[in-house]
């Protein structure tokens, strides 16, 4: 059975999702990335992205995914075609992987940046990295180039990072720096595998 055993990781675009990966990675969980996933199947939906979007989305094999980002996320309509198309898909290959993990019969991590807004996964627990909105804003706005107008447009197609929070079965917070994001990752690592012993 899928997700028995399974733990969302979500949070906001630049609370540090990445860097909490790699730190749990370290101590040996076992990840699916529905990030990496979503872009093999945009790649392999480029066909359809060109019909619904226009072929100059497409690039050779590959969909040029910050052009059709910018369109996406400034057209809501457009955005819920895109999910429409790839979610289910994205689905699909998120249980096939999770399939595999249950049978090490140990935690392992579902990193799903839409886990709360898709409420599409059936997974019991969850884990947010938590960064206040005005350091995401600065993080995303310092990391992509952004305006502000375009990073607070980003950040508002998510659920607001306070309601991720308050849903969260654990929080790691990163509103500091590295070392308090390791001792965030080491702490929420002695709970998860508390609760496996």
């Amino acid at each position: 059975m899928a997700f028995e055993h399974a733990i969302a990781l979500t949070g906001g675009i630049a609370t540090g999702k990445s860097s909490a990966t790699i730190l749990l990675s370290l101590y040996g969980f076992r990840f699916i990335d529905a990030d990496k996933i979503a872009h093999e199947m945009l790649d392999a939906q480029r066909q359809k992205i060109a019909e619904l979007f226009g072929g100059e989305y497409v690039v050779g094999e590959r969909v040029d995914r910050v052009r059709l980002g910018a369109l996406v996320f400034a057209d809501k309509s457009k955005r819920e075609r895109l999910e429409a198309l790839l979610h289910p898909l994205i689905y699909d290959e998120i249980v096939r992987q999770s399939q595999i993990q249950e049978s090490f019969k140990k935690p392992y991590i579902i990193d799903i940046p839409l886990f709360f807004e898709g409420n599409r996964y059936a997974i019991d627990k969850s884990m947010v990295v938590y960064t206040p909105k005005a350091k995401q804003l600065e993080r995303l706005m310092k990391r992509e180039g952004f305006s502000q107008e375009e990073a607070l447009r980003r950040i508002g197609s998510q659920m607001d990072i306070e309601k991720k929070r308050a849903l969260a079965t654990y929080v790691i917070d990163n509103s500091g720096d590295l070392k308090q994001l390791q001792r965030e990752c080491n702490r929420i690592k002695d709970l998860i595998l508390a609760a496996y012993i």
